[in-house]
This record gives structure tokens, sequence and C-alpha cells, in this order.
């Protein structure tokens, strides 16, 4: 975005007569449609014969129907010149086209991500189902907070290495970072199977936070990278309907192994560890083949798009938000975006989210076992099916804010679910209530990861913002989890209500954020639409809230 233009934001919409200066605009035509995208945030490069040629900008200062004649190489406007009727089934054409083509990213892309991102709550389900077997007394995880350690140092571990791993999934590719680190995140689980004291327990747990460093943050990314802004939410939630399905049925796994204890030598949580991580370095090496590249890369994929729709999946981001193809990179690219208010709103509230997650998905079987008087396999039986029902809630909220772009709104009721779940946890006196609170506020709290990351990814515009933004959150995320991982207290059962007023006030700071965020959304979007301000250096760019 050039400086004259950032100064003249009142003047964005004028008249044709200022445009011809702009000479960084461009039309990408293609074969499949009847308009031609103009992209005036940046110059996108282009192999010679895709048709790019510079073109007058329109009267609003994005994108326009293309009425000129074209070159030799594409005569679209010609095309659009014909009837209406052939315009408007040229225009159906192109939406079912469109539909298409979201339907084969979604089921390369939301499938292996939900896997993968399910390899982090995988590792929480497993540790926490041996929690309540013998790992205590096998390793000694039983004294003082050695427990609470273990998973301190994997969150500090991750935390430290998200930024510089995202930054690795766009200079390598996804394929070869995600399947890399998920192999590895196998070949430690494995080896978690043989260890003998705390202290390798620690260790190991480290590299398991390195390995899994990329996966949040990595995924977040990509998957904004290939949506537009309002289909994410939606995606976001099919990502954590996979995550969920799989930890609950790791829960089943998790009983089932539990019960070859004695097996060839090995308790039964070392089986868990042992079945999961080979498990882990299959889903690798599917991996590679399975997952995809970013939009501009996409012929990279294997047996993905072909070349006319990887130009529609590239037209269709532009159309968004113009930020299809990444700026070159420097760390003056990544490190200014520290300077956005947003993103320290943004980090606080997957802060604030992650105390909760944390505390349920690590905790949950204990507080089954000390806190409502299960036995060890009824405490891991039942701490699968609240996972399951978390797809219901997480998928209705999704379509319901995608459709109506109520970002904020759903994100305010999920959290008035979480505080109504923990109040049932905390202080009901049946077994049956406080079991049910557990369904309310895991559904919820998994419904807002997808809504959270809707709400970050459409409001940034820009591919090393987005990459930034997606790895400072999951950090803090993170970072969340480690203050997670202490405020369920033994001592504490069957109440634990350090954790119970915890979570419940954490979820009333998201609310005030949300507000505080909507107020500004709405004063700034008023400015923009008056021609006095350019959001996000995009013309058109307007917050959903």
């Amino acid at each position: 975005m050039s400086t004259s233009r950032a100064e003249v934001g009142h003047d964005i919409g004028v008249n044709n007569s200022n445009n011809n200066n702009n000479s960084d605009n461009r039309i990408i035509d293609d074969s499949y449609s009847t308009k031609s995208i103009l992209v005036t945030n940046h110059e996108v490069d282009q192999p010679k014969n895709s048709g790019i040629s510079d073109r007058n900008r329109n009267a609003n200062g994005r994108y326009s129907d293309a009425n000129d004649d074209d070159d030799e190489n594409g005569s679209i406007s010609d095309i659009s010149r014909q009837g209406g009727g052939n315009e408007s089934d040229e225009n159906d054409e192109d939406r079912d086209r469109e539909r298409r083509l979201v339907r084969k990213v979604d089921l390369r892309l939301c499938t292996i991500a939900g896997i993968l991102c399910s390899l982090n709550l995988l590792d929480s389900g497993i540790i926490s189902s041996a929690s309540v077997t013998t790992i205590f007394e096998d390793l000694g995880l039983g004294v003082g907070n050695r427990y609470s350690v273990s998973i301190l140092v994997y969150t500090v571990a991750s935390v430290t290495f998200q930024l510089p791993a995202t930054l690795l999934v766009r200079f390598l590719g996804p394929r070869i970072v995600f399947s890399g680190i998920t192999v590895g995140f196998g070949i430690v689980t494995l080896c978690t199977a043989f260890i003998t004291t705390w202290k390798q327990m620690i260790g190991l747990r480290i590299l398991l936070g390195i390995m899994q460093s990329a996966i949040f943050p990595g995924l977040s990314y990509l998957i904004s990278t290939w949506y537009t802004r309002k289909e994410q939410q939606l995606r976001f939630a099919f990502l954590q309907s996979g995550e969920v399905t799989v930890v609950g049925l790791g829960g089943f796994l998790n009983f089932g192994l539990n019960h070859l204890n004695g097996r060839g030598g090995l308790a039964g949580w070392r089986w868990m560890f042992l079945v999961q991580g080979m498990v882990a370095i299959v889903i690798g090496f599917i991996t590679y083949l399975w997952i995809v590249d970013f939009p501009e890369n996409s012929h990279k994929s294997f047996r993905f798009l072909t070349r006319n729709e990887q130009l529609l999946a590239e037209t269709r981001i532009s159309n968004d938000r113009g930020d299809v193809k990444p700026e070159a990179f420097s760390w003056q690219s990544c490190l200014v975006h520290f300077l956005d208010p947003k993103l320290y709103g943004f980090c606080m509230m997957f802060f604030l989210l992650n105390l909760v997650s944390t505390s349920l998905s690590y905790f949950l079987p204990i507080i089954l076992q000390s806190g409502m008087g299960f036995s060890t396999d009824q405490a891991i039986l039942l701490s699968a099916p609240p996972y399951f029902y978390a797809v219901i809630p997480v998928i209705i909220s999704s379509i319901v804010g995608d459709k109506y772009q109520l970002r904020g709104l759903v994100i305010t009721f999920n959290c008035v679910c979480t505080v109504v779940g923990f109040s049932m946890l905390g202080f009901a006196n049946q077994v049956t209530v406080r079991y049910v609170g557990t369904y309310l506020a895991t559904g919820a709290y998994v419904s807002n990861w997808a809504a959270m990351n809707a709400y970050q990814a459409s409001n940034i515009a820009g591919q090393w913002k987005r990459a930034t933004f997606a790895a400072s959150i999951t950090a803090c995320n993170g970072l969340g989890g480690i203050a997670g991982s202490f405020i369920v207290r033994q001592n504490e059962a069957p109440r634990y209500m350090t954790a119970i007023w915890i979570s419940i006030g954490s979820h009333i700071l998201i609310i005030g954020i949300v507000v505080l965020f909507s107020l500004y959304f709405w004063h700034v979007n008023k400015k923009q639409k008056e021609g006095k301000k350019l959001l996000e250096e995009t013309v058109d760019f307007r917050y959903t809230f």
C-alpha cells in the first residue's frame, strides 16, 4: 500500500482520473470466469501467459467488471458483453465451480488438519488417562507438583518454538513440516512407553512440545489462507470436530489398552503410549501425501487441483481480502505487527480460554475419580462422551457465525455456557448434575476455539501478519495452558473451587474484551464507510464483529 494512498484514505472512492497513477494494480484474467479481478493490495507476479495486464481502477478501488478489450491471449471481456442470459448462466457455472473447489479443499485440508490437531489433545488424553492408573507410582510422578510440571514443560517448549515453527511452514511447505513433526511426535510418544523415571518423562515432554509447536498456529494459518472470511469459522469447526472426535475415541482406546496391563511385561499406561505412538507415525507418512500446500503453491500438492482450479482458489482470496501471495519476507514485516493493539486483545482471549481447556482435558479423569467417586475404568470411559457432545455446539454455532457474521455474539454465548457449566460442576450437589456440567463446559470452550480463530482471522489482512498473529496467539494460548495446569489442585477435591472460580472469571473477562473489540470495530467501520479511514491497508476492508 503506497504512502499516498494511506494519506488520502478519505478520497479512496473519488474518480478514475487519479487511478491511472497506480501502476501496481493488476487484473487477473483466466478461462473460467466472466469477470476480471482487480487486485490493488500489491503487485502479484504471475507467469507471462497468465493474462495479467495493467488496467485502470474503477471508482471503488478494488474489483470491477472489465469492459475494455483484452489482449490476444484472452478476450474474456468479449464474453461478458454477450446477452444477460448467457452471463447469468456463466455466473451460475462459476458458483458451481467454486462450490466444487471448496468441497475438494474441505476433503483434503480439513480432514487431515483435524487429525493432526487431535495429536495434541491425544497426548493430553493419554497422560490424563494414565494419571488414574499406576503411572504415578511407576515413575514417581505423584510426589509434589511433578505431574503439573510434566504438563508445564511441554507447554513451555511448544510456546518457545511456535513463531519460528510457523514461519517454517511457509518456507519449507506444509507437506514437509507437518509430516516431519508428526512422525517425530509418534517416535517420542512411543519412547515414553519405556521410560523408568519422572525425569525421563520431563525430558521427553520437552521434545514433544517442540514437535507440536507448529501444529495449531501452522494449521490455523494454512486454513485462513484457503478460505474467505465468511467460510472460516465452519472450517475451524470441522477441524475441532475431527479433533474432539478422535480424542473421544482415544478415551475408549485407552480404556481397552489399560486392560492389557501386564501383557508383554508392560503396564497398561505403557501400552497407551506405545500403540498411539505407532499410530502417529503412520499418520505422519499419510500426511505427506494428503495435506495440501498454500493456494499459490497448490500445484506442489499430491494430485490435488488443476491449473484452472488453482487460479480460481487464488482469485477467491484476492476477491475477499487481496492477500493471496506473501510479501517478501523480512523480520521487520513480522515484528511490525506487534505494534497492533488487536494482537494483545486476541492473545488475552486465547490465554483465558486455554485456562479452561487445559484444566479439563488434562484433569477430567482425576476430577471424575477423586471429585465424583468413579472407579479408574469409569473415569477413563466417562471422560470421552463430553468430547463427542462438543461436536454438536461447535458445528451449530459456527454455521450461525458464518451465515450471519456474528463472531462476537457467538463467543459471548459460548462464554455464558461455560460459566453455567462450571457453576454446575462446582456448586451442585448431585453427581449427575456435576457431570452434565462437564458436557456444557467442554462443548462451549471447544466451540469458542473455532469462533475465536475465525474472529481474529477475519479481522486482519496480509500473509506475514496472519503468520505472526497465529503464532503469537497460539503462544499465549500455551501460556494459558501453563496456568491451567496448576489451577486444579488435588487437595481441593471434590469441589476444586480454585479451578471453578478462575474458569468462571476468565470467561467473564473474555466477554469484556469482546465488548471492547465490538465497540472499536463499529467505530472504525463507520469511519471507513464515510471514506475517512483505510483499514488493514486494504481498500474496502471492514472489520467483522
